[in-house]
């Protein structure tokens, strides 16, 4: 299966910098073909331009300048996103890449004023995502990171793709032993995956 890995963090030092590398390693394990995409490594612009948007509903140009980025999309069997949670959101320069790359004719399609999902080449979606807060504030307010993923991203991927959801809570209280067992569950997860 080729997988396409979304990572969305800065520092090459951190602990989601560890959490990508296990991602990676468990599917590789298992055999599948990985295309890695560290957005910030790449240098990937989040930004959506006046032009991009004006375009925005034109399918035959408005991929042109993220092409790069949609064929890598269209290309996968499956997607994992590997991100920390900031602000109870994803990271800017991945809601940028959701703006810019699951476009019309990509990820969906209008007919009729309804949305109907395209994404179907995409048969299992993963997260890898870590929090600063606790499991109980986070669903406190809604937990938007999860509910985007197994909600919205959810719904444009083929019907029946199975997700895995991997947070680690509180990660501005734990200890090294809890991030060590969780990289563990995160490769054997991605083993299997």
């Amino acid at each position: 299966m080729r997988v396409l890995v979304v990572f969305a963090h800065p520092v090459e030092t951190s602990f989601n910098a560890a959490t990508h590398q296990a991602v990676v390693a468990g599917l590789k394990q298992a055999g599948h073909s990985v295309d890695d995409c560290d957005l910030y490594a790449e240098g990937f612009n989040p930004v959506m331009s006046r032009e991009e948007r004006l375009n925005y509903h034109d399918e035959a140009i408005c991929r042109n300048p993220v092409q790069s980025y949609v064929d890598r999309l269209l290309a996968a069997d499956a997607l994992v996103l590997v991100h920390p949670v900031w602000n109870f959101g994803y990271p800017a320069i991945l809601k940028g890449y959701f703006d810019r790359v699951f476009l019309p004719g990509v990820s969906f399609e209008l007919a009729n004023g309804k949305v109907k999902p395209t994404l179907h080449n995409i048969r299992k979606l993963g997260a890898v995502v870590t929090y600063g807060s606790s499991r109980w504030h986070a669903m406190l307010i809604g937990d938007p990171p999860r509910k985007v993923v197994k909600r919205a991203v959810r719904a444009v991927v083929h019907p029946t793709a199975r997700t895995v959801y991997l947070p680690l809570y509180g990660m501005n209280r734990n200890t090294a032993a809890t991030r060590e067992a969780f990289l563990k569950k995160v490769t054997a997860t991605m083993g299997v995956f």
